[in-house]
């Protein structure tokens, strides 16, 4: 109940301040969190970015001064965030479809994005198992590809990505280069603020260990919080996602340790009904 509170005081300074410069540190104090582990949770939670949600609730508000009164299209788009009218009419033909000058014409036709609201919903009738594993830093070898989480490209991307390289033998040859280690799934570099991050299909394996096309990474030392996934992906390890977001955070003393995410997916069929894999999230205790 604390956390939907902490939720509903940080959505209330959004909404009171999309005409004035919003801080991602503000934000996140208002709900006495971090601002990587309140973006993260946002995102989770709702499958928008905090930017991605101001943006369309800022166009959306445009949307209704431009319909309703006489400002000039400059002043809404300065009000908004917008230092040019081109930056601002891009933006708003992307959202709604036409131009901020067409949303004058009577009958116009625009979209609106609705303000976001948490509602408290009991759960915790099914156990969630996990462990914490302290894991020292550690190299992984693999492909790495940019995703950006603007309108939910990284959902449709990455199943993208595993299927190229199974197709072109990277998988293949990320199971030879360490046939004792578990493929891994990498989400890292998340850059909340520019809604990017970097994706690897990876394996833990010595700098050296890299081939032609390949790269290596470090991880860095970190408390991990190990979720088991039982069930066919990607279905799974969906809803293991989704839980750790709706339940556990919100139930437990812990943070977002603003590190990488990993999946580990060890060899079997993962349409199978028993194939086992995790989800690894770093952790630090509030």
């Amino acid at each position: 109940m604390e956390w939907l509170v902490r939720m509903k005081d940080a959505l209330e300074l959004m909404e009171s301040r999309m005409d004035e410069q919003l801080d991602i540190e503000d934000i996140a104090k208002a709900a006495y969190s971090s601002p990587f582990h309140f973006q993260r949770m946002f995102h989770m939670l709702t499958g928008v970015t905090v930017a991605e949600y101001i943006r369309k609730r800022r166009l959306t508000l445009a949307a209704q001064e431009l319909a309703v009164s006489p400002v000039r299209v400059l002043d809404v788009a300065l009000k908004y965030g917008y230092d040019t009218p081109e930056a601002f009419s891009k933006a708003f033909r992307k959202v709604h479809g036409i131009t901020p000058s067409a949303a004058r014409e009577p009958g116009a036709r625009l979209k609106a994005f609705p303000r976001i609201s948490f509602h408290l919903s009991l759960k915790g009738d099914k156990e969630m198992d996990y462990r914490i594993v302290e894991k020292g830093p550690f190299t992984v070898v693999g492909k790495s590809i940019q995703l950006s989480t603007r309108d939910g490209e990284n959902t449709r991307r990455i199943p993208q990505f595993w299927a190229e390289c199974h197709q072109d033998g990277t998988v293949g040859r990320l199971s030879s280069i360490a046939p004792d280690k578990e493929l891994l799934g990498i989400c890292t570099d998340m850059q909340h603020d520019k809604e990017q991050f970097t994706y690897l299909i990876a394996v833990e394996a010595g700098a050296g260990a890299a081939e032609e096309g390949l790269i290596s990474r470090s991880i860095p030392a970190a408390s991990w919080a190990v979720f088991p996934s039982v069930g066919p992906l990607p279905g799974a390890i969906q809803s293991v996602w989704a839980r750790i977001y709706q339940e556990w955070f919100p139930a437990t003393g812990y943070e977002h340790g603003e590190g990488p995410e990993l999946e580990v997916y060890p060899l079997g069929d993962i349409a199978s009904e028993d194939y086992r894999c995790e989800v690894w999230v770093p952790v630090v205790k509030r």
